[in-house]
């Protein structure tokens, strides 16, 4: 008995997320970080460990598809946590303890990518990357469109 392959759609690609997001919140449970709070500290360590408060914002509400609001809470979480720290107004720093924290998440997030994607031959990953940044694309110019 074979299993048949279904052909990409929303579902496919939403269980592949959700089984993957699943997996790294497990790891950021122990530390008792969201993975709102470990996008925001992805990006404030994207721009060299300091970025403009509105950028993380922006990055959270553009990526995750939040409120602004729930942006803002979230960077304000990891203030009160003192994981961040403002530096000056409007910007926000990792503290060492901010780093540490997400170089833990970072390497735990490779580590089970390492194995999820582990004997994927990198043609068809990188069809599959293809195929997904036009659909991202187009569902962006959708919600654009609404």
């Amino acid at each position: 008995m074979t299993t048949s392959v279904p052909p990409v759609n929303g579902q496919v690609i939403g269980l592949a997320h959700y089984a993957s997001r699943a997996a790294l919140e497990r790891v950021l449970a122990r530390s008792g970080t969201t993975f709102e709070q470990s996008v925001a500290l992805r990006a404030v360590s994207d721009h060299g460990g300091t970025a403009e408060a509105a950028r993380v914002t922006g990055r959270l509400t553009g990526a995750l598809k939040i409120e602004e609001s729930a942006a803002r809470r979230t960077v304000e979480e990891l203030t009160a946590r003192g994981l961040l720290v403002e530096p000056a107004p409007g910007q926000v720093s990792l503290t060492d303890g901010g780093r540490e924290l997400f170089a833990s998440i970072r390497a735990a997030g490779d580590a089970i990518a390492a194995r999820v994607y582990a004997g994927i031959p990198a043609e068809d990953l990188a069809a599959a990357g293809r195929v997904l940044a036009l659909v991202t694309e187009r569902a962006e110019a959708e919600l654009a469109g609404a």
